[in-house]
């Protein structure tokens, strides 16, 4: 029991719980309009990101629910971001278009349900991120975080229509990767039972 409370507790998995914790304080001053508060809290998870990784491999504190809390935190907070910045009424000058936001949440709805058939069905747990994926999650982030930025300036930016796109390209084409992925793996897992 004790082993399990020391690896619940390391301090790498308290800065993901901080980093969820995180996600309705932002869309709670979302709500209120508190832009600039709302952008500080953004740039707070990224630097809590950063740190919680790199604590656990400086102090070796990578657990099992390390692993798994670490990017459902990212997603919480990107997919939370992305559907609040869509709605002009709460998003102003900037807004993320609906179709880019339809992308991104349909791409991680993709990825999660092909992931856990993937576990159900042939027991593979390890899912690890593509290239592509890592390239498509760093132009999202990028995308909150100007339409933030111009929004907290109160300025109305024609590039970030150019962003939009670039995030839409790589959020698909890492989308259809995954997929591709996923696909080999479980024709993968088949050839081997049928093997066995």
């Amino acid at each position: 029991m004790k082993k399990t409370k020391k690896e619940i507790f390391t301090l790498a998995n308290q800065l993901t719980f901080f980093r969820i914790l995180l996600v309705p304080i932002f869309i709670f001053f979302m709500l209120y309009k508190k832009v600039n508060f709302a952008f500080y809290v953004f740039i707070l998870a990224g630097v809590t990101d950063g740190l919680d990784g790199l604590v656990a491999r400086m102090w070796k504190q990578k657990t099992p629910l390390g692993t798994l809390l670490d990017p459902m935190a990212d997603k919480l907070l990107l997919v939370s971001s992305f559907l609040i910045l869509s709605f002009p009424s709460v998003s102003y000058p900037n807004t993320i278009p609906i179709w880019l936001t339809i992308f991104v949440v349909g791409r991680d709805v993709l990825i999660g349900s092909s992931a856990l058939f993937i576990y159900l069905t042939r027991g593979i747990k390890t899912f690890n991120p593509t290239i592509l994926g890592k390239v498509s999650t760093i132009f999202q982030i990028l995308t909150v975080l100007l339409v933030l930025l111009f929004n907290y300036l109160l300025q109305k930016s024609i590039y970030l229509q150019g962003l939009f796109l670039i995030t839409l390209f790589f959020t698909i084409t890492s989308g259809l990767h995954y997929l591709y992925v996923a696909i080999q793996l479980i024709k993968m897992k088949t050839t081997n039972l049928g093997r066995d």
